[in-house]
């Protein structure tokens, strides 16, 4: 019996569109990797007798020095709030998730400020110690200091999650064991703790890499600043591209062995008792407030009030209508990429929860490597790829430029680089959906669009509006993808800032500064809501 013709199967859009939108995200690092086919031998010999070694040394000492002091700052403030009894706790709890709202690049220009020759410390210690002579505070140490007390959050706040979730009950079993609560935390609560701490670190390392605005202000060389000046220095984007590379691979060299470190470990909520918290003796527990305020004080309210007194003091006089110009450009495109990134982050989260296919979930996690990707390392990929679709369509079809030189590879570089900050949100909400509620919807007669209004939209309302909000916040505080692919005239928050410490106007660069601290309390404030334990 002749089988019978199979039918050709009608493409399924929105795994197409799943599959494009991961195209697109890996796009750059494709471009960025075809650039090392150009000759660029003399840029590379340049850059080797002068400033590579630099580069790659205060990079590694970079993130070396970063590792330490968010390891130490974000387990040591995690394990005191969740475990110890001291004045202060509950205000510290919350209080040390604030840091995340100030911007790198802020807390930048407040230490160079405050800890430089001119600054009031070291003219505190001029007039004190005769002895002392003073220096310039672009120092590597505090650099690696800067960056940590921004960064350290990420680490305290998936590490406060974990050892709340261990319990009373192994706590418990580790003192009748013989265990002082020091051991305990040593051998018990920090080993099952490590997934979420490895993951943690990662974030704070991606964005130790990406940062390109605190080691701007401290003319510090790392391979953000080598690309920013191959471009604008050098006007060679091809070396550009090639330096991006580099640095992308560093980005995923330090995701593989913080992979690698975690090995098969998983990070589990036990959903078990809170651990009874334990009382120093003697004056620990003050010691303890004492270390907690220090962190508080340098790494959130030393700046924010400094930004304050210049804002007082002088500042408000920039409040005019240039001013409110670069809210309004900042706004317009963060709400702009903040709406697309939501929309494809909500079509990858349907998609992967109605479809089963292992391409299709690989096709998922192409699409979120975006956040990987630092903004000047987007930044290049995107004008690399803009520059080559434009070519072929002048030389195909005789059309001028059409990508380049507007606002739409500014936009691409912020959906691919936030598309995962969106997704995560997203997806929690998905998980809300249970089966059986859609198929109560069907088995009471409820049409498709019945079934989206009564049922979907009332569960992803609230993880949608967490990711709007949480892209909104991010693409509002990206520098290095606004500053290098900004059309002409659009100049937001961010870039003015960068203007301000680049010319030593501190005072100035505190209006806008300001304004981005306070609209960042609002994602903080998401986030201590979701990782409070109960």
């Amino acid at each position: 019996m002749q089988a019978r013709p199979r039918r050709l199967r009608r493409p399924d859009l929105p795994v197409l569109a799943v599959l494009v939108i991961a195209a697109a995200v890996l796009m750059p690092v494709l471009v960025l990797a075809l650039s090392w086919l150009g000759d660029e031998s003399a840029v590379w010999q340049h850059l080797a007798q002068t400033v590579l070694a630099d580069l790659v040394l205060n990079t590694l000492l970079l993130v070396m020095g970063v590792t330490v002091g968010v390891l130490v700052l974000g387990i040591s403030l995690a394990w005191m709030v969740s475990a110890l009894d001291f004045p202060g706790r509950r205000f510290f709890d919350w209080a040390l998730f604030l840091p995340l709202a100030v911007p790198a690049y802020v807390l930048a220009f407040v230490a160079l400020d405050t800890f430089d020759y001119a600054g009031p410390v070291q003219r505190l210690l001029r007039e004190t110690l005769p002895a002392f002579s003073g220096g310039s505070a672009r120092r590597p140490w505090l650099v690696i200091l800067t960056l940590s007390l921004v960064f350290y959050p990420y680490v305290y706040m998936l590490a406060r999650t974990a050892f709340m979730a261990q319990g009373r009950t192994l706590m418990e079993q580790a003192r009748i064991l013989g265990l002082g609560p020091y051991a305990a935390f040593w051998r018990v609560a920090l080993p099952m703790a490590r997934p979420a701490i490895a993951a943690g670190l990662a974030l704070a390392l991606m964005e130790t890499l990406a940062d390109f605005g605190a080691v701007a202000v401290f003319n510090y060389d790392t391979f953000t600043t080598a690309i920013y000046k191959s471009w604008y220095g050098l006007f060679n984007l091809n070396a550009a591209a090639q330096l991006a590379s580099l640095l992308l691979v560093f980005v995923l060299l330090t995701l593989a062995l913080e992979r690698l470190g975690r090995g098969r470990a998983r990070f589990e909520q036990q959903g078990a008792r809170q651990a009874h918290r334990v009382r120093p003796r003697g004056i620990t527990p003050w010691l303890l407030t004492g270390f907690a305020g220090s962190v508080f004080l340098l790494a959130f309210a030393l700046p924010v009030g400094r930004l304050l007194y210049w804002v007082v003091d002088s500042a408000w006089r920039d409040l005019d209508a240039r001013y409110w110009g670069l809210i309004w450009r900042t706004l317009v495109l963060g709400s702009g990429a903040a709406l697309v990134t939501v929309l494809l982050a909500l079509l990858l989260g349907y998609v992967r929860r109605t479809r089963q296919h292992r391409l299709l979930h690989i096709a998922v996690r192409g699409a979120t490597v975006g956040y990987a990707m630092p903004g000047s390392v987007l930044a290049v990929g995107i004008v690399l790829s803009f520059a080559a679709i434009d070519r072929f369509l002048t030389q195909t079809f005789g059309v001028g430029q059409v990508l380049m030189g507007g606002l739409l590879a500014l936009q691409m570089a912020y959906v691919v680089r936030f598309l995962a900050v969106a997704f995560g949100p997203v997806e929690t909400a998905f998980e809300r959906v249970r089966p059986r509620l859609i198929d109560a919807a069907r088995t009471l007669g409820a049409s498709p669009a019945e079934t989206v209004r009564r049922v979907y939209l009332p569960l992803l309302t609230p993880g949608v509006l967490t990711a709007l909000l949480l892209v909104l916040i991010d693409v509002m505080k990206e520098m290095p993808a606004t500053l290098l692919l900004r059309p002409f005239g659009w100049d937001t928050l961010s870039v003015r800032i960068y203007e301000m410490t680049a010319e030593g106007e501190w005072a100035r660069a505190a209006l806008p500064s300001l304004s981005l601290v306070l609209a960042g309390l609002l994602p903080v404030y998401l986030l201590m809501r979701r990782t409070r334990v109960h």
